[in-house]
């Protein structure tokens, strides 16, 4: 990684927040979903202020959600906050707040609600590599299962099963993704700009922000995630994720 110092950055952070909740079973957007009685994306936004990170913050939300927009407004976060509606993929939600964001900032943040949880050390290490020079950053845990790529079976044996193992990839060089992923703001804006030529097909296959910065040949570095930062998607996540917060409050009382 580059080890150039740097004064400090104005960074601005990107929450993602149009999850539409459908697996969770609560028949509400996935950001409203509470976790110990708290929404998620309150949660996520309580995170973000307790990194103190942020010059600005940018939520983008399901279009025409008035409830998720109350709870930005009352979640007391100390810096400018804008909700943006969000669009029909990821990447037009992380656009449309991209664009409400300033135009001086120096980097930028890309988080999900859904982890609500991530701790603060998570966003400081993203910013402190961006600061040391990186363009591009993505917090990640080590992959702990083993994992298998598959094609589907051939025809004559498809009544045994849909699916064949192809290989079975290095573990130790795996990791699960996490987020914030941060960007110089330079590049996001670029990537996003040129996304907006996929085609459908394109569109549909970029998982993360970190694909588009790859898609332009920026170095990605890795810094360390945390367990605190699952995925709440679905309903085993979210009691997971009470455990968790249950756990974490018992360790801070004694």
């Amino acid at each position: 990684m580059p080890t150039t110092t740097s004064s400090p950055q104005r960074i601005g952070v990107i929450l993602v927040a149009g999850g539409s909740g459908q697996r969770l079973g609560y028949g509400i957007p996935k950001a409203q979903v509470p976790l110990s009685g708290v929404a998620l994306l309150t949660r996520a936004l309580q995170g973000v202020e307790a990194s103190g990170v942020a010059a600005a913050v940018s939520v983008a939300v399901p279009a025409g959600d008035t409830v998720l927009r109350s709870l930005c407004a009352d979640a007391g976060v100390s810096v400018p906050l804008t909700v943006v509606d969000g669009g029909e993929t990821r990447a037009h939600s992380v656009r449309a707040a991209l664009q409400a964001l300033p135009e001086d900032l120096d980097a930028v943040l890309v988080h999900d609600a859904a982890r609500a949880l991530t701790p603060p050390q998570v966003f400081h290490r993203v910013a402190a590599a961006l600061a040391a020079g990186a363009q591009a950053v993505i917090p990640a845990v080590p992959v702990t299962d083993t994992i298998k790529s598959t094609a589907p079976t051939a025809p004559a044996q498809a009544a045994i099963a849909s699916l064949t193992v192809t290989g079975t990839p290095d573990r130790s060089a795996l990791r699960a993704v996490q987020t914030p992923q941060g960007f110089d703001a330079g590049l996001l804006r670029s990537a996003h700009l040129a996304a907006m030529d996929f085609d459908a097909h394109q569109a549909a296959a970029v998982t993360d922000d970190a694909m588009l910065a790859e898609s332009l040949g920026a170095a990605v570095y890795v810094v360390e995630g945390s367990d605190m930062s699952l995925k709440i998607t679905t309903p085993l996540d979210l009691l997971l994720a009470e455990a968790v917060l249950a756990r974490e409050q018992n360790l801070q009382e004694d």
